[in-house]
């Protein structure tokens, strides 16, 4: 199995340096390229699988233009790593769709773990994350009935429609039903959620999940 291409935004040397001997005895996990900016990245390199954003940049932009300008270069698994000093950043980013946020100050081993989920394409179940979007009250909440909520929440902690309909005693077509009418509920306010991990950041982002607790050091 080929490793995992990785792009590194960051305009802190100590940082990306950090990172490539954090990765160096990480056979899947490859630090192809680094930069400062999400511009320079793109121009220094191709192929890359997923990128590790810093939210802070010094061209001045948006986390949400950055997670936009690397997904249209083909890089749609983003992990952004952040000292998070600034919660709004963290949400801006959330919002954004990127897979996680791991805090700078976190023990090796949970960056490490976090880099790879997200190679993998996988929600990182960052209590940084959680917290930044349960304080932010420019999400609009869908109107689930409880019936749709409980759905949502087997479905979005991993469980497939089948066994969902088993679990609650329902068909596998009416599941699918009802998954079909959240999506469109999250879609009529601004919330879209075509697939499994965005009915999962909806359902963190609602409390239909349990926020993720940090690991004890």
């Amino acid at each position: 199995m080929s490793a995992c291409r990785i792009g590194i935004v960051e305009d802190h040397t100590v940082v990306i340096t950090g990172l490539r001997q954090l990765l160096a005895d990480e056979p899947d996990l490859e630090v192809v390229a680094a930069a400062p900016t999400v511009g320079e990245l793109l121009d220094s390199a191709t192929g890359i699988d997923m990128a590790i954003l810093d939210l802070r940049l010094p061209d001045g932009s948006s986390p949400a233009a950055n997670v936009a300008d690397l997904g249209a270069a083909g890089i749609a698994k983003v992990l952004v790593f952040t000292s998070g000093e600034e919660p709004y950043l963290v949400r801006t980013a959330a919002r954004a769709g990127v897979l996680g946020v791991i805090n700078k100050a976190e023990r090796d081993a949970v960056i490490i773990d976090a880099i790879r989920t997200t190679c993998r394409g996988e929600m990182v179940r960052s209590l940084d994350w959680a917290m930044a979007v349960d304080g932010d009250t420019e999400f609009a909440a869908a109107q689930l009935s409880p019936r749709q909520r409980e759905v949502l929440s087997l479905y979005a902690s991993g469980e497939s429609a089948a066994r969902v309909a088993a679990l609650t005693e329902l068909s596998v077509d009416t599941v699918n039903d009802y998954l079909g009418r959240i999506r469109q509920k999250y879609a009529e306010v601004g919330r879209p959620a075509s697939t499994k991990t965005d009915l999962y950041r909806r359902a963190l982002e609602d409390g239909w999940l349990p926020f993720p607790r940090r690991r004890r050091r």
